[in-house]
C-alpha cells in the first residue's frame, strides 16, 4: 500500500478517535431527552430549511449551465451534486474530492464539451467558496465588536481568512484578465503528457473555456447576479437552520453566542478530516464550554446534525448508484 492510498485510512482514524474522546466524557444517555426538545414544526421546518439550502445550490448550478448555454436539466445536476456530495464526504479534505467525478458525468452522462463542464462547475464552486469565506470574515468581525471577542485571538483568525478570500478574489480576476498565462502554466504542465491522445486538444479545450468565461461575464452580468443571490439565499438557510436547532434548546441565545458557535462550525470544516468527523463535535464542544451550555445540548445538536448528514450521504449514494448503473 502507497502513502496516498493509505493517506484517507490515516485521516480517518485521527478523526474517528476524536469523536470517541470527546463523547466518551459526557452522559449519552441524554441525546434521546434533548432531541426530543424539538416539537413537530420545529421538525418541519428543519427539514423545509434543508431542502430550500439544496435547491438553492441548485438553482445557482443551473442559472450559471444556461449562461454558458450548456443543455443539462435541473433534475441531472441535482442527482450529480447530491452523488458529488456525498463522495467529498467521506473524502478526506475540506468538503472536496467528488468534483472530478462531476466533471465525468457532465461530460459523459449530460454530453456536454468538457471545457463546458470544467467551467459550469469552476463557476458553482468558486461562487460557494467566495461566499463561504466572505460569510467567516463578516462574522469575525462582528465578534472583534462583540463581548465574546475575548474568547480566542480572531484578530489571527481574520487575518487567514482575510488572506484566503483575497487569494480566492485574486485568483478570479487573473482567470479573467490573464489567461493566457494559465494556458502557459498548462501547457508547460502537460508537456509530459503531450503525446497522449487524451490531452492533444488541451489548448483548444482552454481557448474555448477563457472565450466563454469572457462572454459570461461581459453579456451575462444578470445571470452571474442572480447566482449570487442564490448563493445567499442559500447561505441566510443555512444561518436559519443553526438558529432553528439552537434555539429549541433552553439557555439565553443572542447574536455574540450564535456568533460563537457559527464560526466554530465553519472552521472545524476546514480541517482535512473527512465530514468533519472529530473537527466538529470538538468545536461544538469548546464553543458551549465557553458558553457554559449544558454538555447535553451539545450532544442533542450534533447528534441532529449528523443525522442529517447521514440522511445526505444515504442519499447521495442513492444518486452515485444510479449514475454508476446508468453507464
Amino acid at each position: 500500500m502507497t502513502w496516498l492510498k493509505a493517506l484517507p485510512i490515516l485521516l480517518w482514524l485521527p478523526a474517528l478517535l476524536l469523536v470517541g474522546a470527546v463523547l466518551s466524557q459526557l452522559p449519552l444517555a441524554a441525546i434521546t431527552a434533548t432531541i426530543g426538545t424539538l416539537s413537530f414544526s420545529q421538525w418541519l421546518a428543519w427539514i423545509g430549511l434543508n431542502l430550500v439550502i439544496i435547491l438553492m445550490a441548485i438553482q445557482r448550478w443551473w442559472v450559471l449551465s444556461n449562461l454558458l448555454k450548456l443543455p443539462v436539466g435541473v433534475g441531472q445536476l441535482l442527482m450529480i451534486r447530491q452523488a458529488g456530495q456525498a463522495v467529498n464526504f467521506i473524502t478526506p479534505g475540506p468538503q472536496f474530492g467528488g468534483e472530478p467525478l462531476q466533471i465525468f458525468w457532465l461530460y459523459k452522462r449530460c454530453h456536454l464539451p468538457l471545457h463546458g463542464a470544467l467551467l459550469t462547475l469552476g463557476l458553482d464552486r468558486f461562487y460557494e467558496l467566495w461566499i463561504n469565506f466572505s460569510i467567516l470574515v463578516l462574522a469575525v468581525l462582528l465578534l472583534l465588536a462583540s463581548p465574546a471577542g475575548a474568547v480566542a485571538n480572531w484578530q489571527e483568525i481574520l487575518l487567514s481568512l482575510t488572506i484566503i478570500l483575497l487569494t480566492l478574489s485574486l485568483f478570479g480576476w487573473f482567470i479573467l484578465k490573464r489567461p493566457e498565462r494559465v494556458l502557459a502554466w498548462l501547457k508547460r504542465l502537460a508537456r509530459r503528457w503531450q503525446h497522449h491522445p487524451r490531452l492533444q486538444h488541451i489548448e483548444t479545450h482552454w481557448q474555448r473555456l477563457g472565450s466563454d468565461l469572457k462572454d459570461a461575464v461581459t453579456a451575462g452580468k444578470p445571470a452571474l447576479f442572480k447566482a449570487f443571490i442564490f448563493s445567499l439565499c442559500g447561505w441566510a438557510g443555512l444561518l436559519l437552520e443553526l438558529w432553528l436547532l439552537l434555539s429549541a434548546f433552553d439557555f439565553a441565545l443572542d447574536t455574540s453566542a450564535f456568533l460563537v458557535v457559527l464560526v466554530a462550525m465553519r472552521l472545524s470544516f476546514l480541517l482535512p478530516l473527512p465530514g468533519g468527523v472529530g473537527s466538529l463535535e470538538a468545536a461544538l464542544f469548546w464553543a458551549f464550554h465557553y458558553l457554559s451550555w449544558p454538555g447535553e445540548a451539545a450532544i442533542g445538536l450534533i447528534a441532529l446534525m449528523r443525522l442529517r448528514d447521514a440522511i445526505m450521504l444515504i442519499g447521495g449514494l442513492g444518486c452515485l448508484r444510479l449514475l454508476q448503473a446508468s453507464r
